[in-house]
């Protein structure tokens, strides 16, 4: 558990009255304070919602089209080619 001398920011969240009433009940189930019931409860999801948004999770087929895209990569086309010579151009009359 983390010691309340660790803990220097604050923030507040207005509920409803039937909102505060559950969560102060699923708390005492918990026996934990109703802030230490909202703290954990919202890193927990801070940390789901990250790792959801920041992570891929591909089926066998997407995952073996992608491995074979990055071990076997297309020839690049014209425009790329032409985009290329473009950025070269700049960078060196800089």
């Amino acid at each position: 558990m983390e010691q309340a001398t660790l803990r220097t920011e604050r923030t507040e969240a207005r509920l409803r009255p039937d909102q505060k009433a559950r969560i102060e009940h699923a708390a005492a189930l918990r026996g934990v304070s109703l802030s230490d019931f909202m703290v954990q409860n919202a890193d927990e999801a801070a940390i789901r919602t990250i790792h959801r948004y920041e992570s891929w999770a591909l089926n066998t087929e997407d995952r073996d089209v992608f491995v074979q895209a990055l071990l076997h990569p297309p020839a690049p086309g014209q425009r790329l080619k032409t985009a290329a010579k473009r950025y070269r151009e700049r960078v060196r009359s800089r």
